[in-house]
């Protein structure tokens, strides 16, 4: 009797484990999740847990401040910023259902740059997927769910257009608390301080400037455009945009190549604060096959474009303001540098910095 009660016991932990049920926590006890925050990711110990109280292991391994938010079943509760290197810890008594796990930083630009996933609560009852036994398998999930979101945004460039030239940033007082957090790239940030590409050093010209890009998630996003414009010396300059770029770089999210509706720059601590505080339509990094005169410069360019909310004024077209963010969203920025390796423009700067000041997308 013992041993065929033995046996029997045996087999249900056995069928249990195939099933993946999830081991269920004595009542009042808190499950643990721990969460991993990053540039750009936050990432769970596991991707389900049983309902009841949950306590949330916050560690922010990233290089900036990032926030940690719990939304979803009629709940909303979040840690507003941890440090970089610093933890924190939040519990909450969740009811079966999906939660979204994201970084709120940046009136969710932090979100909208990656820093987003979910989190699965399953009743005593039912039957929950195994837990991953490692950070990776919540990433690589949730990365193939993004990635099956496709968006599109047509960009037309128009009214007055204006070649930006390097000068002092009209703002050096308001980024200044910011770039202490920017580490290893700080020196090269506070020279563009005196003389950088953001600056009221501008010069009439003309130009037009179209493009489709893709938003697809991860690094499938796709770009396609061409812009013509002249700059102050005469010259006639040509780029096509036919891939995006998908480096990662510390505080630039250049590995999506493609992102819709940002708000960042400024004092959001998402890219460099040397621009105003702006909301996007969207930005793009890409790489472009660049013409001087009919001749080709290069075959790697290094794109950035916005469709922003307005930073410049109508007449000398000075930065008019530190947070454009609640501006209309109709200037278009286009900036090219040279590729890696590659040396500078016969250009002042080096660099190629045109803007359609009353530009559309749709």
């Amino acid at each position: 009797m013992y041993r065929e009660s033995n046996g029997v016991w045996a087999g249900m932990v056995l069928a249990v484990a195939l099933l993946g049920a999830a081991p269920q926590p004595h009542p009042g006890v808190a499950s643990t999740v721990n969460v991993k925050l990053s540039e750009w990711n936050v990432v769970l110990s596991q991707a389900s847990v049983a309902a009841g109280p949950v306590t949330f292991v916050i560690t922010n391994a990233g290089s900036i401040p990032h926030g940690f938010e719990v939304e979803g079943q009629g709940i909303e509760q979040e840690i507003e910023m941890i440090q970089p290197g610093a933890s924190d810890t939040l519990t909450l008594t969740l009811k079966p259902g999906s939660y979204e796990v994201y970084c709120p930083v940046g009136s969710d630009s932090h979100k909208k740059l990656g820093m987003d996933t979910h989190l699965k609560v399953v009743g005593a009852t039912s039957p929950a997927p195994p837990a991953p036994s490692r950070y990776g398998a919540s990433e690589m999930s949730e990365a193939h769910t993004k990635a099956e979101r496709v968006q599109a945004i047509r960009v037309t460039g128009g009214g007055p257009v204006i070649q930006i030239l390097p000068g002092p940033f009209p703002f050096p007082d308001s980024a200044a608390p910011i770039l202490k957090a920017f580490g290893d790239e700080r020196e090269g940030l506070e020279s563009q301080v005196k003389n950088g590409p953001y600056s009221n050093n501008v010069v009439r010209t003309s130009g037009s400037f179209a493009f489709t890009a893709w938003d697809k998630g991860a690094v499938r996003d796709s770009v396609d455009g061409v812009a013509e414009f002249a700059t102050q010396d005469g010259a006639r300059w040509k780029l096509v945009m036919d891939r995006v770029q998908t480096k990662d770089v510390p505080h630039h999210p250049r590995f999506g190549g493609v992102i819709m509706g940002l708000y960042y720059h400024g004092v959001t601590q998402v890219h460099t604060p040397l621009v105003p505080t702006i909301n996007s339509a969207v930005a793009l990094w890409a790489f472009g096959h660049l013409y001087k005169n009919d001749v080709l410069v290069t075959d790697n360019a290094m794109v950035h474009v916005m469709l922003l909310s307005r930073t410049r004024r109508d007449g000398d077209f000075a930065l008019s303001c530190w947070d454009c963010s609640k501006n209309k969203i109709d200037e278009l920025q286009l900036q090219i540098l040279p590729g890696p390796g590659e040396p500078k423009f016969a250009a002042p700067g080096g660099f190629l910095f045109v803007n359609w000041e009353q530009s559309q997308g749709r």
